[in-house]
């Protein structure tokens, strides 16, 4: 399978807040409405302004199949280096297991490379097991306990 990687654009929002929200974790937190409320705008327009993050979609024959967000953080530990952090995986319900989850992390991963990163992380929310077996089988190692406070 053949996909293309391009940066995502305002007219993708829809489609992306649509995969967000297309699971059962998703369908708690997202608002996939018609207007999108204004707060996924913003957000898009902050990623978007932010040299140190990309909104990616992948396409497979003009449809819109994948998504991500890299983050790039520089760090005063490891001796002053990148990390980039994966957040917003998602595959299109109509396109899962035929491969387009593993093709996204490798164009990842060597986007990652390119940009002078020493580290990938992700979370992955523990109710999430087969996403994180998938992360695992590509080689993520939970390596550290995660932690997050609700503000």
């Amino acid at each position: 399978m053949k996909l293309k990687f391009r940066s995502a654009s305002a007219s993708d929002l829809p489609g992306l807040v649509a995969m967000l929200a297309d699971d059962p974790l998703g369908a708690t937190r997202e608002q996939f409405t018609d207007p999108l409320p204004a707060t996924y705008i913003a957000a898009f327009e902050h990623i978007n302004n932010d040299p140190n993050n990309e909104l990616i979609v992948a396409e497979y024959h003009g449809d819109t199949v994948g998504m991500l967000q890299l983050t790039y953080i520089p760090y005063l530990t490891h001796q002053g280096s990148w990390r980039c952090l994966i957040e917003g995986v998602r595959v299109h319900s109509n396109y899962r297991s035929q491969g387009i989850g593993k093709l996204l992390f490798e164009w990842a991963i060597n986007r990652a490379r390119l940009k002078g990163c020493q580290l990938l992380q992700l979370t992955s929310d523990k109710q999430r097991t087969d996403a994180i077996r998938f992360y695992q089988q590509l080689g993520f190692v939970a390596s550290h306990e995660g932690m997050k406070l609700k503000l």
